[in-house]
C-alpha cells in the first residue's frame, strides 16, 4: 500500500522506476497493491487525473477522499473486477451510499473536467514550482524543493543540513500573519506543503510567492 507521492511524509517523490520494480515484486509474490489516492487523486499531480498514472502501473484497488466531493465528508474505494467479485457475504456502512455527499462528488468532478482543472494544475503547477525553486536559490535554509503539479513541498534545514524545525514554525508564523496560510509535514515536521486550490491562477500564485519572499526576508535567511 503506498502514496504516489508521500502527503503528510513531507511530499516526497519516487523514481521514475520505483513503482515498476516494487509492484513487480508485490504481484510476483501473489499480493495486491493498493494505491492511496487520498491526496494525489483529482488532478492534484497536475496533466493526470490520478497521481499513479504518472508511474506508468496500475493498481489493483484504489482509494479516495477528500479532494473528490471539495470538502464534503466522502471516502471511495474502487478495485479490479478480480478482486472486486472476491468479496462474497454481506457488508455495511452506515453513512455508504449518501445520496447528498454523493451528488457533491459528482459535481466536483464534473467541474473538474469541464473546467480542465487537471490542465491547470500542471500550468499552475509549473510556475509555483519556479518560483520556489528561485527562492531556494536566494535563501540557504530552503534546502529542498519537490512534488509535482499543485502538490509542492520545501524542505526547510540548518547548519549541516539537518532539519530546521523550529524555523520552520517561524516561517509558518510569518506567513499566516502576510495572509498565507500552509500546510507542514515530513518525519521532523520540517517541510512545506503547498498545495492551493485546482482552480488556482496565476496572480494567486505569484501573490503567494511573493509573501513567502517577504516572510523569509522577515526571518532574516
Amino acid at each position: 500500500m503506498a502514496e504516489p507521492i508521500q502527503g503528510v511524509g513531507g511530499f516526497i517523490v519516487p523514481p521514475k522506476e520505483y513503482f515498476r520494480e516494487i509492484v513487480g515484486i508485490v504481484r510476483k509474490y501473489g499480493g495486491l497493491f493498493i494505491c492511496d489516492e487520498v491526496q494525489t487523486g483529482w488532478g492534484r499531480t497536475g496533466g493526470k487525473m490520478f497521481g499513479i498514472e504518472h508511474w506508468g502501473v496500475e493498481p489493483d484497488i484504489m482509494t479516495f477522499a477528500k479532494g473528490m466531493a471539495n470538502g464534503v465528508p466522502i471516502g471511495a474505494t474502487i478495485a479490479t473486477p478480480e478482486v472486486a467479485d472476491s468479496m462474497q457475504g454481506n457488508t455495511i456502512s452506515t453513512f455508504g451510499g449518501n445520496p447528498v455527499t454523493c451528488a457533491a462528488a459528482a459535481a466536483t468532478i464534473e467541474v473538474i473536467e469541464e473546467e480542465n482543472l487537471v490542465e491547470n494544475a500542471r500550468v499552475m503547477g509549473n510556475r509555483l514550482r519556479e518560483g520556489l525553486s528561485a527562492l531556494k536559490q536566494k535563501y540557504p535554509i530552503i534546502g529542498d524543493v519537490r512534488g509535482m503539479g499543485l502538490m509542492q513541498g520545501m524542505e526547510l534545514v540548518g547548519e549541516g543540513k539537518k532539519p530546521d524545525i523550529e524555523g520552520t514554525k517561524r516561517l509558518m508564523e510569518l506567513t499566516k500573519n502576510n495572509g498565507l496560510l500552509l500546510g507542514k509535514g515530513g518525519t521532523f515536521a520540517n517541510v512545506l506543503r503547498v498545495a492551493p486550490a485546482l482552480n488556482v491562477n496565476k496572480e494567486q500564485i505569484d501573490h503567494a510567492l511573493k509573501v513567502l519572499d517577504q516572510s523569509f526576508t522577515q526571518m532574516g535567511q
